[in-house]
């Protein structure tokens, strides 16, 4: 994954308190003995269970008729076959329809306009443009430190590439798409166990962190000879580094036992090396391996700010043994007219609510508190498209999973009124505690927030 940072002096400055000795602490799940005695909070200070971001991929959009319109927000959501493994979640995500996505003149670059919008509030300019940092980052930005890694980024997908978080149009985060080194990277060496007996820093790990704090304390003297272009080409660089930095000096801390953090089995090998062949069997398994991984780091904290990706916005997913993508089968299948729907296309689309169902079955099995992972967590699960036969961006579907820490209302099916898409991406980070009063450009710029799903 690519580390991308905003470049500040105050950034800077802290760094330098760590480079000089300061002391970094490993942020862990926590225990019984951390909490209040309803499990709801930290008992040192009152002060609740962080709260989670996350974000859940899958391309091409829904079927005609996947669940039940509503023409106001209404409490109760109402799936139909293609959407119907969510029922058992009905009440811990709410689904969000009728927003729409003014283009301002612009063209919709079909698979890309939509994802874009959606999670940068504004619309691309031009194929493969990305105008704005997407909502993920902006959100990691406020409340992704203290942890190991600012933000994990995976897909079961098969294309590293493939990953919808990015600071710009040449700044997108690659993700993890091999279950094995995922976990190498989450659970390997340099991984801190809490719970193991006897705590030695690991004398690479030193020697890393001391060559690497000399290196750049040697480049101050360097980036005085430097233009302005290239110092920040540089900036951008330390930056980088930095984060590195400090990743390593919290390998160095002696965590306190914790049993709620497990380490999990290493994955086999077979999964991981198929990761590259897009056949759903193949991207179902990985998502199910990478997601339980996914869970267990998150639960670790090791992370507030994740990404999951089931399949990518062409739809480079096939059925084994088949020729025609999920993608190629939305423009060439014939429709059902009796069912108002393309049988294939519907197949692949119920595959992608299983998974989703299955993703907020795993992190609502890990226990926390006096919940569970899912409930300290606000899932934004989204698409490209609302109906990608004809590309429409209008109405692309967005579900919104978990309790947020009690912060959001939950059950509901909101009707967005024509409003623009971009109150659900502002009112995810005014639950997300930003301070933050309106957000996107142009016709999609709004200073509305859902009130109705906001605790």
């Amino acid at each position: 994954m690519s580390i991308l940072l905003p470049r500040t002096r105050t950034r800077r400055a802290a760094l330098k308190g760590v480079l000089g000795g300061g002391a970094v602490t490993v942020a862990l799940p926590f225990l019984d003995c951390d909490l209040n005695s309803t499990g709801s909070a930290l008992a040192a200070t009152g002060a609740p269970l962080p709260v989670r971001f996350g974000t859940w991929y899958w391309g091409m959009g829904h079927s005609p008729n996947a669940f039940v319109p509503k023409s106001t927000t209404t409490r109760g959501i109402e799936f139909t076959e293609e959407t119907s493994a969510l029922n058992r979640h009905k009440d811990n995500l709410n689904l969000l329809t009728g927003f729409n996505m003014p283009l301002d003149g612009s063209s919709n670059y079909t698979h890309w306009t939509g994802w874009v919008a959606n999670r940068c509030g504004s619309v691309p300019m031009a194929a493969q443009d990305i105008p704005a940092p997407t909502v993920d980052l902006l959100i990691a930005d406020a409340v992704g430190g203290g942890t190991r890694f600012k933000t994990l980024d995976v897909s079961a997908g098969g294309s590293p590439r493939d990953n919808y978080s990015a600071r710009n149009t040449n700044g997108r985060v690659t993700a993890e798409v091999s279950p094995i080194a995922f976990y190498a990277r989450m659970f390997g060496p340099e991984f801190v166990d809490p719970n193991k007996a006897n705590f030695k820093p690991d004398p690479k790990v030193m020697t890393r962190k001391s060559v690497l704090s000399a290196f750049m304390e040697d480049s101050k003297d360097y980036m005085k000879s430097l233009g302005a272009a290239d110092k920040e080409r540089m900036d951008e660089y330390f930056t980088s580094l930095r984060q590195v930095e400090k990743q390593l000096a919290l390998q160095l801390e002696k965590p306190p036992a914790n049993e709620a953090c497990l380490v999990p089995s290493a994955p086999k090998a077979a999964s991981a090396d198929q990761t590259s062949v897009r056949e759903l069997g193949v991207v179902i398994e990985t998502h199910k391996i990478l997601g339980k991984l996914l869970s267990m780091a998150v639960a670790c904290n090791q992370t507030k700010v994740f990404n999951m990706v089931f399949t990518d916005h062409f739809g480079n997913v096939r059925r084994n043994g088949e020729t025609y993508t999920h993608h190629l089968l939305t423009h060439e299948e014939a429709m059902d007219e009796k069912a108002q729907r393309q049988p294939l296309v519907f197949e692949f689309g119920k595959a992608c609510m299983d998974g989703l169902a299955e993703f907020l079955d795993i992190m609502s099995s890990v226990k926390e508190g006096d919940g569970t992972l899912l409930d300290n967590c606000l899932i934004f699960a989204t698409t490209e498209t609302n109906w990608a036969r004809v590309h429409t961006v209008d109405s692309i579907p967005n579900y919104l999973c978990g309790k947020a820490g009690g912060r959001m209302k939950t059950g509901l099916h909101v009707n967005g009124g024509g409003d623009p898409v971009t109150r659900v991406g502002l009112t995810m980070q005014k639950i997300m505690g930003m301070q933050v009063d309106k957000w996107g450009t142009k016709s999609l710029q709004t200073n509305k927030v859902l009130t109705e799903i906001m605790a």
